[in-house]
């Protein structure tokens, strides 16, 4: 059986994780960014209007005020949406597959504390390294995941895209494309936050326990030479 204090840093390590799952979780529920443009139309450009699209993960509105030619809010779902476009839709789902491998290397970490918190594994990869490799890469996984969610938001068509897909037409000029990133996105820092503070308190006790080890040893190392012959 694991000392109190194995058990107590293991279930620590879990908890840490389980909270970051339930964050991340939550925001890949909520709203991750917001996008405002201008669009003009008709004949010589003479309908202007602007348009909004606000997205999740999985689906978005779009609210026209006369743009294309109409007004209006609609729902959509972004990925059939953007089966017209190649790179947004390759980057989007980049960044839904980085966060869903996260939330499976954190279930994967989440075992191992609680096994460990049971148990004195003799398999490496089920013991701290199993931990330290499993949050590691979820945190390294969501961190990449934002970047690649900011790209493809501010510096691609992505949102062009969506209204002109949206709304069934491209006779029509977007510009002055401006995004800000909503409480999903921003809910991703804790996810990771909480992924390496489950190393950390890992990290700690595997460091005692080493230190522990080395001063047990220390006594065989010192004695002198005639004492350790016999």
């Amino acid at each position: 059986m694991p000392s109190r204090k194995k058990t107590l840093h293991f279930l620590s390590s879990a908890l840490a994780t389980c909270i970051a799952v339930v964050v991340l979780g939550f925001g890949m529920t909520r709203k991750w960014s917001a996008t405002t443009m201008g669009c003009v139309g008709g004949v010589n450009g003479s309908v202007e209007g602007s348009a909004e699209v606000t997205l999740e993960l999985f689906d978005g509105t779009l609210e026209r005020d006369v743009c294309p030619t109409f007004g209006g809010t609609s729902q959509f779902e972004v990925i059939p949406a953007l089966l017209g476009a190649l790179t947004p839709l390759v980057l989007h789902g980049l960044v839904v597959c980085s966060l869903v491998v996260s939330l499976v290397f954190s279930a994967s970490s989440i075992l191992i504390s609680l096994y460990n918190s049971v148990s004195n594994p003799y398999q490496t990869c089920v013991g701290p390294l199993g931990v330290y490799v499993s949050s590691s890469i979820s945190a390294c996984l969501s961190v990449v995941a934002m970047i690649v969610f900011v790209l493809n938001v501010s510096f691609t068509d992505m949102t062009k895209q969506l209204v002109w897909s949206v709304a069934e037409t491209s006779d029509v000029e977007l510009r002055d494309a401006s995004s800000q990133m909503l409480l999903g996105f921003y809910l991703v820092i804790p996810y990771a936050a909480c992924s390496l503070l489950a190393i950390l308190v890992i990290y700690m006790y595997d460091h005692a326990a080493y230190t522990h080890r080395r001063e047990q040893q220390r006594p065989t190392e010192d004695a002198p030479k005639e004492i350790m012959m016999y």
